[in-house]
C-alpha cells in the first residue's frame, strides 16, 4: 500500500530526451521535418516562409500579407475557406514574426485530401481581394483604436520605442495612417518576394502517415511555386535607445496605471543567456518569485508582477511588467530596484535556488512532452538559428548554475542605470 502521508521523492531528469525530427528534402528542395509522435489521428502542418516585418518596405506589410491568405484564392472565396475548414474539423492559424511568416493547419488524418486542398490553394494562389482587404483593415483599425485606450498597450508601445528607437522594426510603432496605406498591390509585392519554394520549410507533427507525407510532397514538393527563386537575406538593424529613462503616457480616466520597465541585454546565443534566465526567474519569472513575494504578497501594491527575457534577433529585452493603482506606481518601482539590489549583493539561498531549478526543469519537460510542443521547439531552434545541442545546454545550465554565478550575473547584467521606465495612467499631483 502507498503511504499517502509521505511526499513522493522528487526526481530530477538526468538526461532530457527530445525527439529530433526526421529531415527530408523534397524534390524541389523544400525541407520537410517530420515529428511522428502521438496516438490521435491528427496532424499539425507548419509552413514557414522566410520573410517578416524586418523585411517589409512599409509598416504592417508582412502582417497583412499573412493575414490575407485566408481571404480568397483562385479556387475558394473567404467564406468557402472558412466553411470547408470548419466542416472538416480543421483549424487554421496565420502569424507573422520578425523574420518569418507561419501558416499552421491542424487536421484530422481522414480529411487530409479536403484540408490539404485548401492549404495548398491559400499558400500558392491568394488573390488579396480589395473588398475583403477593406473589411480586414477596418476591423483592425477599430481594434487598434480600442487598444490605444488601454494603459498596458500604451506602456508596452512606449517601452519598445524607447529601447529600440523609431528606426528599428521593434521600435517603430504603427499608427492609424499605416493601416490606411495597406493596399492589395502592397501585399502582392511582399508575397511575390517571400512566399515561394526557395524560402519555404515545412514541419509536420502528430500521427504522420505515409499518405500525409505523399500529399505534402504532391502539394509543396514536386515543383517550384511562387514568383521568385531568391532566398530572403538576413538583415541587421542597430537599436538607437532614447536618452530619456522615464516616459509617462497620460490616460486621465485610467483607474490604474501600467508599469513597464526594461533594458536591452544579451541575445539568446550568448554563453550567459541560459543562466541569466535562471536569475530572471528568481527575480520575477514564477509565482513565488522575489517580485511577487514582496510587491504582491507583502506590500499588496498589485495583483501580479512579472519579469522575463524576450528574445529578438541580435538582442533580448529584460522586462518587468505590472499594473497597479495610480498612487502605488512610485512605491512599486522603488521595490523593483530594491529587489534588484538584493540579488546584486546577497547570494540566493540554497532552498530558493533548488525550488527555482526544479520549477524550470519541470517546465522544460512539459514543453517537450507532446508532438505539437516538440514542433514548436524545433521551429524555435530554426528561426533563432540555434544548434541542435540547445536542449541539452539549457538543461545543463539550469542544473549546474550556482548561487555565486547568479550573484556575478546580477552584478554584470542588472544595471539599474540602463533600466527604462514607462508608465501609462492617470497623473498624480
Amino acid at each position: 500500500m502507498i503511504d499517502r502521508t509521505l511526499q513522493p521523492e522528487i526526481k530530477k531528469p538526468e538526461h532530457l530526451k527530445v525527439q529530433a525530427p526526421e529531415r527530408i528534402t523534397l524534390p524541389n528542395g523544400v525541407a520537410l521535418n517530420v515529428l511522428n509522435a502521438g496516438d490521435n489521428e491528427v496532424v499539425r502542418i507548419d509552413i514557414l516562409m522566410a520573410g517578416g516585418r524586418w523585411h517589409q518596405s512599409q509598416p504592417l506589410q508582412a502582417l497583412f500579407t499573412n493575414r490575407m491568405l485566408r481571404e480568397g484564392t483562385h479556387r475558394y472565396t473567404a467564406a468557402q475557406i472558412a466553411e470547408r475548414l470548419d466542416y472538416y474539423g480543421a483549424w487554421l492559424d496565420l502569424s507573422s514574426a520578425s523574420e518569418h511568416a507561419f501558416v499552421t493547419l491542424y487536421s484530422l488524418n481522414k480529411y487530409l485530401p479536403q484540408t490539404f486542398d485548401v492549404l495548398e490553394s491559400l499558400v500558392k494562389e491568394p488573390l488579396f481581394p480589395d473588398d475583403e482587404l477593406a473589411t480586414v483593415v477596418e476591423n483592425n483599425v477599430q481594434q487598434f483604436k480600442v487598444n490605444m485606450q488601454k494603459v498596458d498597450f500604451l506602456a508596452h508601445r512606449g517601452l519598445m520605442e524607447n529601447l529600440y528607437g523609431a528606426g528599428h522594426p521593434s521600435g517603430r510603432m504603427v499608427g492609424e495612417a499605416d493601416y490606411r496605406r495597406i493596399t492589395s498591390d502592397v501585399l502582392r509585392d511582399f508575397y511575390n518576394r517571400h512566399y515561394h519554394a526557395a524560402n519555404c520549410s515545412i514541419y509536420v507533427a502528430g500521427k504522420v502517415t505515409d499518405d500525409c507525407l505523399r500529399r505534402l510532397e504532391t502539394c509543396f514538393g514536386t515543383g517550384h511555386f511562387g514568383a521568385s527563386v531568391r532566398q530572403t537575406e538576413r538583415v541587421h538593424f542597430e537599436p538607437t535607445p532614447a536618452d530619456v529613462r522615464r516616459v509617462f503616457v497620460e490616460r486621465p480616466d485610467a483607474m490604474q496605471s501600467a508599469v513597464r520597465m526594461g533594458m536591452l541585454t544579451i541575445p539568446c546565443h550568448h554563453p550567459d543567456y541560459q543562466k541569466l534566465r535562471v536569475l530572471v526567474t528568481v527575480f520575477g519569472g514564477y509565482f513565488g518569485s522575489r517580485l511577487m513575494s514582496n510587491i504582491r504578497e507583502e506590500k499588496g501594491y498589485t495583483y501580479g508582477i512579472s519579469a522575463g527575457l524576450v528574445s529578438c534577433p541580435g538582442s533580448s529585452v529584460l522586462f518587468i511588467s505590472s499594473e497597479t493603482a495610480n498612487e502605488y506606481v512610485e512605491p512599486l518601482i522603488d521595490e523593483v530596484y530594491r529587489e534588484m539590489d538584493r540579488l546584486c549583493h546577497e547570494p540566493v539561498g540554497n532552498e530558493e535556488l533548488s525550488m527555482v531549478k526544479n520549477y524550470m526543469l519541470g517546465e522544460l519537460c512539459r514543453n517537450y512532452e507532446s508532438a505539437f510542443s516538440l514542433s514548436d521547439a524545433w521551429i524555435y531552434l530554426q528561426t533563432s538559428r540555434l544548434p541542435a545541442t540547445y536542449f541539452g545546454e539549457v538543461q545543463e545550465a539550469i542544473s549546474q548554475v550556482t548561487a555565486e554565478e547568479l550573484l556575478h550575473l546580477a552584478q554584470k547584467y542588472f544595471c539599474k542605470e540602463n533600466l527604462n521606465e514607462v508608465v501609462s495612467g492617470k497623473k498624480m499631483s
